[in-house]
């Protein structure tokens, strides 16, 4: 669902702030309780006596079912949309986090991080249809804040992990069931406006937007679009799921430190997602990624040669500046495919959760074969493929690029 550029214009100030508040909200509950997966890796590695590739799989398995789950969720949505399958995905996660916290063996680890999975990959495309259909036009900011709920949201999991999980065990896992009833209950209330939505909807005229730009340059720009999206969130996936083993290991902080360092970073991303939406409703989408990716390059260098002091600082800079790249590169491909938001923001955030969730499995060998400096060594050099923006089209909306 789509607007032209004067309507998206000229229905500004009606953006739903509630209603996105709700969505973003909802964000930050369902990444809770999927960051605290990765969060106790530590302690689930120390108990179980797990191998680094065996840590990776979790992570395969979680972010792969969410990867291959998305897209053909939001595909379908596009065409028959699902107001109430909101809260059916935050009670998937829900059951998943019960299942983590009274597993017994290695295979149950495996189910529970399936099931979390199953809850992203319904809840993403449709709560991002829900903030773009009541951005009012201002698509980028709506995708920030929808966005930043989920940064903030895997940013806390660590310290919840580190002040609640780790000194009371697994079973504490459990406690986090209150704040998925209370998502439930949010994201029911959400789907009534968007069942509302959509009736209004049925009884007024569609609106189109025609895209100017060749067939063959708009699959080329979705593929650059889906590679910077790759190096991002494998970047991203050697923090989230190894860097509190690095951390741990080089510099030899305990394992609460090493959460909250692990804070520091993921806030620090929260924060770039914040400012990556709006700046790119200002300069262009096309602008941000540049900055955003290919920006990011002296710091990821410099983190393997660091201090322990410096890593924070570094780690925080790459968080700040990489993140803010992934609501440009929403809203941008949403602006390439007119009338698939649910299929284009299936595709990219279950790119964004299988790229990541394979590079952790992935990475997870390779650290058990070189050692996890070699890891941060290794992926260091893959924002240079921000180069490839230079190949992305300049879509004006407004007076921005």
């Amino acid at each position: 669902m789509t607007d032209t550029p004067v309507t998206a214009r000229s229905h500004a100030e009606n953006t739903a702030f509630l209603v996105i508040a709700a969505v973003s909200l909802c964000h930050l509950i369902n990444d809770v309780m999927q960051s605290l997966l990765a969060a106790i890796y530590p302690m689930l590695k120390r108990d179980y006596g797990l191998d680094f590739w065996q840590i990776g799989l979790l992570t395969m398995t979680f972010q792969g079912t969410a990867s291959l789950l998305q897209p053909m969720i939001g595909l379908y949505a596009d065409k028959r949309p699902m107001p109430y399958s909101l809260p059916v995905g935050m009670g998937s996660t829900f059951v998943g986090l019960m299942v983590l916290a009274f597993a017994s063996d290695y295979l149950l680890l495996v189910a529970g991080a399936a099931l979390i999975g199953i809850g992203s990959a319904i809840f993403h495309p449709e709560a991002s249809r829900v903030a773009r259909l009541a951005s009012g036009g201002r698509y980028g900011l709506a995708q920030s804040l929808f966005q930043v709920g989920g940064n903030f949201g895997s940013a806390l999991g660590p310290l919840l992990a580190a002040f609640i999980v780790v000194p009371r065990g697994q079973a504490s896992v459990a406690w986090f069931s209150v704040i998925a009833f209370i998502g439930m209950a949010i994201l029911w209330q959400v789907g009534a406006w968007y069942a509302r939505y959509q009736a209004r909807a049925t009884q007024r005229p569609k609106a189109t937007r025609a895209v100017t730009i060749a067939r063959h340059k708009i699959v080329v720009a979705l593929v650059v679009l889906a590679i910077l999206t790759f190096s991002k969130n494998v970047y991203m996936a050697s923090i989230s799921s190894f860097y509190t083993f690095y951390v741990i290991d080089r510099f030899g902080v305990s394992v609460q430190m090493s959460q909250v360092m692990l804070f520091v970073f993921l806030g620090s991303a929260a924060a770039g997602t914040i400012l990556g939406g709006p700046v790119g409703d200002r300069i262009g989408a096309k602008a941000v990624i540049w900055v955003s990716i290919l920006g990011v390059v002296p710091f990821t260098l410099a983190l393997p040669y660091a201090s322990l002091e410096w890593t924070i600082v570094l780690s925080a800079i790459i968080g700040l500046v990489l993140a803010s790249a992934f609501p440009a590169i929403v809203v941008l491909a949403q602006e390439l495919v007119p009338g698939r938001v649910g299929m284009v923001a299936g595709i990219f955030f279950g790119l964004a959760f299988g790229t990541a969730g394979i590079a952790a499995a992935l990475l997870g060998v390779v650290a058990d074969a070189k050692g996890i400096a070699y890891v941060y060594w290794l992926c260091s050099f893959l924002p240079l493929l921000g180069l490839l923006t230079i190949f992305l089209p300049n879509l004006r909306r407004g007076g921005a690029a």
